[in-house]
């Protein structure tokens, strides 16, 4: 069995900046990365692994793009594996191996849009009422909610 919490968050305007300035990281790191698997595809090419995305759009983007570097690397990294989930479940359609409706090819994202950061693993750190996030730091929170979930 599953967990899943919701939280409010309670930030800072330092931590505001931190978290906006890592959305925007892991919107860059999508876009870009779909942008590229799109003129693949177009192109008549196999779609890039998700190694081979990592080493390109976190990687070597890193070493060009210094703002980069002022954000975790696990949301840079599963926002890459998002997409190449999104992808596998888009092809998945088209051929008939996902049942039910069809579904469509993964969007460019915009700032207008929710914006979005997953923390996995043991990245971060939660006590009773402040979470721990890298590079980001300790915010307030209060718990909302908890919804279990069977698997």
């Amino acid at each position: 069995m599953k967990s899943r919490y919701k939280y409010r968050i309670y930030p800072n305007h330092i931590q505001i900046t931190k978290l906006n300035q890592l959305f925007g990281c892991c919107r860059y790191v999508w876009n870009q990365s779909l942008a590229y698997c799109n003129q693949l595809y177009i192109g008549g090419q196999k779609k890039p692994s998700y190694v081979d995305l990592t080493k390109q759009f976190i990687t070597q983007a890193k070493k060009e793009l210094l703002w980069l570097k002022d954000v975790a690397s696990t949301p840079l990294q599963q926002s890459l594996k998002d997409l190449d989930q999104a992808y596998k479940n888009f092809f998945d359609s088209c051929t008939g191996k996902r049942k039910g409706i069809q579904v469509k090819p993964p969007k460019f994202k915009s700032r207008k849009s929710r914006q979005t950061a997953r923390f996995v693993g043991a990245n971060y750190k939660i006590s009773q009422d402040k979470i721990y996030l890298p590079k980001v730091g300790k915010i307030k929170i209060f718990c909302n909610t908890k919804t279990t979930i069977t698997a």
